[in-house]
Formats: C-alpha cells, sequence, structure tokens
C-alpha cells in the first residue's frame, strides 16, 4: 500500500513539475541599460513597470513593455527591443477620442458596458491604430480600428 502511495505522490509530483516548466509569455524584470536609457531620454521622470516578453514565430525575440502613467489620468506603454528600438507606444485614451466611424461601429455592435479600455497605438513606422477592449459573454476581445476609424479586425485574448 505504502509503494502505491509513493507512486501516486511521484507521479503528480512530475506532473506539477512539468507544469512549473512552462516559461511564462510575460516576466517582471530589469531591462538591459539601453533599453532603459532609450525609456528614460522618451519620458524623463516616469516610473515605469518593467515587463518581458517573448515575441515571433519561434518566441524567440524579446520584447521589453514599461507601463507607466503618462499623467495622473492617463496610462501608457512603451515596448522596445533588446537594442533599445522604440517598436510600439500605447494610451489610453477617453471613447470620445475615438474616431466617430469607430464610435459609431462599437454603438451598433456592444452594449455600453461592454467597453472597458480604449487606445491609440504607434507603431515604429508611425502607423496608428486603435485598440478598443471589449468583454463580451465572459471573454475578452481587442477590436481593433485603422487609423480613420474603419474596422480591422477583432482578436480574442487570453
Amino acid at each position: 500500500m505504502k509503494n502505491i502511495f509513493l507512486i501516486i505522490v511521484l507521479l503528480c509530483s512530475s506532473y506539477l513539475m512539468a507544469q512549473e516548466m512552462v516559461t511564462p509569455v510575460k516576466e517582471v524584470v530589469t531591462p538591459p541599460e539601453v533599453v532603459k536609457f532609450a525609456f528614460e531620454k522618451g519620458y524623463p521622470n516616469k516610473k515605469p513597470f518593467w515587463s518581458m516578453e517573448y515575441v515571433g514565430d519561434d518566441n524567440d525575440e524579446i520584447r521589453y513593455e514599461a507601463k507607466f502613467n503618462l499623467t495622473t489620468k492617463t496610462k501608457a506603454l512603451a515596448v522596445y527591443d533588446n537594442s533599445g528600438n522604440l517598436k510600439a507606444f500605447e494610451k489610453q485614451i477617453p471613447l470620445t477620442e475615438l474616431p466617430q466611424k469607430a464610435q459609431t461601429y462599437l454603438k451598433t455592435n456592444y452594449p455600453a458596458n461592454a467597453i472597458r479600455e480604449i487606445a491609440i497605438i504607434t507603431d515604429y513606422k508611425n502607423k496608428i491604430t486603435y485598440e478598443v477592449g471589449i468583454k463580451k459573454e465572459g471573454k475578452f476581445y481587442d477590436v481593433v480600428f485603422d487609423k480613420n476609424g474603419g474596422f480591422d479586425v477583432i482578436i480574442q485574448k487570453d
């Protein structure tokens, strides 16, 4: 009986250890100096909360994300590559700053209480998009609009 119990315990613990070995997508980190310098140059006197994310086809590229308060009411996110190059900047905005075309789309397709967050995103090529976080049927989605407010895509988030 002791041997059976021992085998069960070993199997359960090996299963749990295997679960531990899965690398998380985001980690809290201290970025390289070149990344910190780039952030401080672009956003002086801001205190970021840093995390790291693996991206790319094989999750072989590192991105450093700095979350910070742009103003007392506005949150922002700056994303850098390993060399300190700004890859994207995301800033929260109110619904009124969303293009009218996007506002109309949202009012037509979602109830007002489904909207969780709205952001304007500028990538490293200065391409502007808008992302609206929607909660629908217990799941979270990003509804993406182009710079003119035209619907682009909806992406389910984890």
